[in-house]
């Protein structure tokens, strides 16, 4: 029996581990991105003219040396837009190219169109800036201290954090410094714009969000928004670099071919890409913490300050999920967080996987492990002694978040006892603690960390989602929704969905590309929600389709549509049993709709967003991690050795799919807190703009032992399948590796003090900290 046969009696798809849908595709080379697309005759390409200034007065551009070389058709600016000089972003605040003033090192103050690529890079590099230059900027202390702000500070308070941090037994004070990171997808920002007939264009953009590139091209050429279809087949990663900021590009060309009236494709190289977009955000933090013998916290002032970069964009939803994660695992009783949206002359900080929760979790881990350390108490027994209670124990009063929700399905406890058994974490600490006692040199640390992580967008209208479901005559399914996909096997899930819910084999599903045209007004691919709306937006849509063919198969065999089941490619009846595909044609003959859409929006959440409580999140995802790593207190090198991974996908829709994007999180999360330092100098150039010096994790920087368990229990809250969100959440199970370098520092210190290690955790940090 051959493959496909094999598929055709399968039970289910959903909950076993099917191959990625674009799999054979993409290894055989032929999966097709923006830039394998065929261009059309007469196509041009553009080149970004990039200011050389952080912050100046732009009082003139001078492009006769670039006009003048071969291949040039035009140079765009400013006066070239037909609609708003400012893009559709909710702040406002961002022009499309720089009108009268610059305010980071790499803003576009327009384009050169050419022939080629290479002629409109060169000729790009050939223009002319006169820009006066004024004080810029770029640290986020002194630009906080100047009240410098893209958006209005945020304050969440709970109980009187003042007074119980005045009468705890113990306090402690301290500062980190946390770095941002680059996304350093392996596809770049690209877009290609071709127009159509009657006005009318078509977008070909590598987004996360399909609908807002829409929104933005119409509203800059001042259009409609049907007059602009914007698709996307695929990405070659996102995580969250494209989720508005593929929409600049996508503008500047739709800028120029609207000028030229030519298709213009627009794709930036890896240094272009580093100098104009924007990263994770960094943040800097003050706390005083107060708490007990034991380890409990007491009270907490925390000030959070997010470096936004020169404009808003996605900053105040990252830090307002950074003041929602703050509290990671644990009840804070009396807390009191300030966030400070902090402007500075740089790139525009923007969405990055895990959209602020990383910026939240790392600084309560942070001062969790330092009371450890101050109380000379081991870190696992303090952060159990701090978890959130579940909801049926006799202190239930500590399952409440400091922003008002219930954490009604705590498995923190669980969780961290299975990982500590599974990990052996006290032998192990046994036995690092003896190698460090008779090694000089290398010093040894082991951390377990949790997570529990917010699953929704934080803004509540964003949690909706559409869908279409096509049957076609013989038998086979084509899916459409408004997720996209980017190589976490979203359409994967999507089409196994599908398939259980019209009872047909995985084979039988088509996945088509995002397309505004077919699914309008769809949510970024963000949030970790793109399996939860979607997916159930799309089954939705099937089961409508399988409602209309089971009444239909019941009016012929005289039974309840209740009693028609659909499985293994067969839809059957108390009396007869039929392949789908010959029930389908029965069914078209007979004139019963064999397509479908479906819609979903996320029950249960609510929040004020001036106060920051209620319930933004439908439900939490649960991790554990622990990490042994090595350093080299000689020269500040240091190895992850070991690590082990438990974690809460519900019921899993594909547990291959998950096992690799919780592998992949965590090895992301990894290169943010060890390797990946972005550098900007003095003058705000950002010095770290390639591969040259900007590091990834690499293959060697993968330790043999790398073990991933998923948590085997269903989802308690109505998803598709009862599965849980997988796309965030691990990143910040690596804050273990994070905490397991403290350790190890604070081994080789032996003086019971603060370790002050800024992240990235590079050779020169672990110095430094190593001799603080």
């Amino acid at each position: 029996m051959n493959a496909p046969d094999k598929l055709l009696v399968s039970t289910a798809s959903a909950g076993s581990s099917q191959p990625h849908e674009s799999a054979r595709a993409q290894v055989a080379g032929a999966a097709h991105y923006i830039d394998d697309l065929p261009e059309l005759r007469g196509t041009l390409h553009a080149a970004p003219i990039l200011s050389t200034v952080a912050h100046g007065t732009l009082k003139g551009v001078d492009s006769r040396a670039a006009r003048a070389l071969p291949g040039v058709q035009a140079v765009i600016l400013s006066q070239d837009i037909p609609g708003d000089k400012m893009l559709a972003a909710f702040a406002h605040d961002e022009p499309v190219f720089a009108i009268d003033t610059v305010l980071h090192i790499g803003q576009v103050i327009g384009l050169v169109v050419a022939d080629t690529v290479m002629q409109a890079r060169e000729a790009a590099r050939a223009v002319q800036l006169d820009i006066e230059a004024l004080p810029a900027l770029l640290d986020v202390r002194a630009a906080h201290a100047a009240q410098s702000y893209v958006l209005p500070p945020v304050f969440v308070r709970r109980g009187d954090a003042a007074a119980a941090l005045a009468s705890a037994p113990h306090t402690l004070s301290g500062q980190l410094e946390v770095g941002g990171q680059e996304h350093f997808y392996l596809e770049g920002q690209v877009a290609y714009v071709l127009p159509q007939e009657q006005g009318q264009w078509l977008v070909h953009s590598s987004t996360q969000h399909p609908g807002e590139v829409q929104h933005w091209v119409a509203h800059a050429l001042g259009l409609s928004n049907n007059a602009v279809t914007v698709e996307c087949r695929r990405m070659g990663g996102g995580f969250g670099g494209k989720e508005t900021q593929a929409g600049h590009l996508a503008v500047w060309a739709a800028v120029a071919a609207n000028k030229l009236q030519r298709p213009v494709k627009l794709r930036f190289d890896r240094d272009d890409d580093f100098m104009v977009t924007g990263k994770r955000h960094p943040f800097a933090y003050d706390y005083t913490v107060g708490y007990n013998d034991a380890g409990l916290i007491c009270g907490l002032q925390l000030s959070m300050l997010a470096n936004c970069g020169f404009s808003a964009d996605l900053s105040g939803p990252v830090a307002d999920r950074a003041v929602f994660h703050a509290d990671n695992a644990y009840f804070l009783a009396d807390v009191d967080i300030a966030s400070y949206r902090v402007k500075t002359h740089t790139q525009s900080h923007t969405a990055f996987r895990g959209f602020g929760g990383p910026q939240g979790v790392i600084v309560i881990e942070t001062i969790l492990s330092e009371i450890a350390r101050q109380l000379k108490l081991d870190p696992l027994a303090v952060r159990r002694h701090n978890l959130y209670d579940a909801a049926d124990t006799p202190n239930a009063s500590r399952n409440f978040t400091h922003y008002g929700m219930e954490v009604e399905d705590n498995i923190l406890h669980p969780m961290l006892s299975k990982i500590e058994q599974t990990s052996a974490y006290y032998q192990r600490r046994e036995a690092i603690q003896a190698w460090n006692a008779s090694s000089p040199v290398i010093k040894r640390g082991i951390s377990i960390t949790p997570v529990k992580f917010g699953i929704s967008f934080t803004a509540t209208l964003f949690n909706q989602a559409g869908a279409l479901v096509h049957v076609y005559t013989d038998g086979s399914v084509q899916v459409n929704h408004g997720g996209t996909e980017m190589g976490q096997g979203l359409n994967t899930k999507v089409a196994q969905i599908v398939a259980d819910e019209l009872g047909v084999p995985f084979a039988s599903v088509l996945a088509t590309a995002a397309d505004t045209s077919k699914v309008p007004n769809a949510s970024a691919t963000a949030a970790s929600s793109g399996t939860d709306l979607n997916g159930r937006a799309a089954q939705y849509a099937a089961r409508n389709v399988r409602d209309n063919l089971a009444q239909f198969v019941a009016g012929l065999d005289n039974c309840g549509a209740g009693a028609v089941q659909f499985k293994g490619g067969q839809i059957t009846t108390p009396s007869t049993s039929r392949p789908f595909a010959s029930v389908v044609q029965q069914a078209y003959a007979n004139r019963i709709q064999l397509w479908s859409d479906g819609f979903y929006r996320t029950p249960k959440i609510h929040y004020d967003k001036t106060t920051l409580t209620g319930r933004p999140f439908y439900y939490f995802a649960y991790g554990a991690a622990c990490t042994e790593v090595a350093i080299d207190t000689l020269t500040g090198e240091s190895r992850v050795l070991k690590i082990d991974v438990l974690y809460d996908a519900g019921t899993s829709i594909n547990p291959a799919i998950d096992i690799g994007q919780v592998e992949g999180g965590f090895i992301q999360g990894m290169g943010w807190l060890t390797t990946e330092q972005l550098v900007w100098n003095a003058k705000g150039y950002l010095s770290t703009h390639a591969p040259s010096t900007y590091k990834i994790p690499a293959t060697g920087d993968i330790p043999a032992h790398f073990k991933v368990d998923l948590w085997e229990q269903p989802n308690r809250e109505d998803t598709v399948f009862r599965s849980k969100a997988v796309g965030e959440p691990p990143f910040m199970l690596a804050i273990s590796v994070f905490e397991a370098l403290k350790e190890a520092i604070a081994s080789a210190r032996s003086d019971g003090a603060v370790v002050q290690l800024a992240a990235p955790a590079t050779a020169e940090n672990v110095l430094w900290a190593l001799g603080a």
